[in-house]
């Protein structure tokens, strides 16, 4: 498939901003989907990235894509090739997200790259997101997301990839259809490899519904947070390989000097997600 990356380019620089309220249900929402314990009362400190939930695109549905995702070229530039996943990111954290904060997500995009893969082109996007609350700067995260042609989502390999080390710290998830629902529809994702099981496997020729990286980033800085004792001040997340709804899968964690690093794997698998966290 062709891909203008001249034109593609244009998209730099791009800017959008969208506010949001967080509220004590939708912070008791996200505790619930992703079993945190945490006070949802008014001033308490919110749950590390909720403001993923937060000021999400709300498109009608005769405007969607055939993937459930908003059409293309709007503020993300038209990139031609019809797969698109979240291929990591970074977090630089500056202050708390209380509830009932007014959470403003000003985003711009800073670089619009084509590079050729085993799978054939792929087309990286980032977007740079500065979020406010309450007048405060809290959070700046960057985001890489990836595009690819259609078909099988990555090429027979020659030989089976290791298996993921074990950690120190260890945590098992069950990936079940309510868990992935619940997550997307907190984040207001409609992508339909989450929660379409025919659609993720005839279309996009996956095993099985295919577990949200911002989920499995989000559940990594959560254990980086319960083993250090208080939240890492960066943040940041490689995706290698997707995980599936038929697989449970295992979140780890291991010192690495004065950070952590952390990894998610399916049970035997290789390592899924990539991830360190520094204090």
């Amino acid at each position: 498939m062709a891909v203008d990356i001249a034109q593609l380019r244009e998209w730099i620089g791009r800017e959008e901003s969208a506010s949001e309220v967080v509220t004590p249900e939708l912070v008791r929402r996200f505790n619930a989907t992703l079993d945190l314990d945490g006070c949802s009362l008014p001033g308490d400190p919110a749950p590390l990235l909720i403001h993923l939930c937060l000021g999400q695109p709300a498109v009608p549905g005769a405007q969607l894509g055939s993937d459930g995702h908003p059409a293309r070229g709007g503020f993300l530039p038209p990139v031609p090739l019809p797969r698109r996943m979240w291929a990591g990111g970074a977090f630089a954290f500056h202050d708390d997200i209380r509830v009932g904060d007014t959470v403003t997500r000003t985003s711009r995009i800073l670089d619009v790259a084509l590079k050729e893969g085993r799978s054939g082109q792929l087309c990286f996007v980032t977007v740079e997101h500065r979020i406010g609350a309450g007048g405060r700067d809290v959070i700046t995260e960057r985001q890489d997301i990836v595009y690819r042609d259609a078909g099988s989502p990555k090429p027979a390999p020659t030989a089976a990839p290791a298996a993921a080390p074990e950690g120190a710290h260890r945590r098992l998830i069950v990936p079940t259809t309510t868990l992935l629902f619940r997550y997307s529809a907190l984040t207001f994702n409609g992508h339909r490899i989450h929660y379409d099981a025919p659609y993720a496997r005839d279309v996009e020729g996956y095993p099985g519904l295919v577990v949200h990286g911002p989920m499995q980033a989000t559940m990594l800085l959560h254990l980086a947070a319960d083993i250090g004792g208080r939240a890492p001040a960066r943040f940041s997340f490689r995706s290698l390989s997707p995980l599936f709804d038929n697989a449970d899968f295992i979140l780890d964690a291991a010192e690495d000097g004065a950070a952590l690093k952390l990894w998610t794997a399916r049970v035997g698998g290789p390592v899924a997600m990539e991830a360190k966290a520094e204090w």
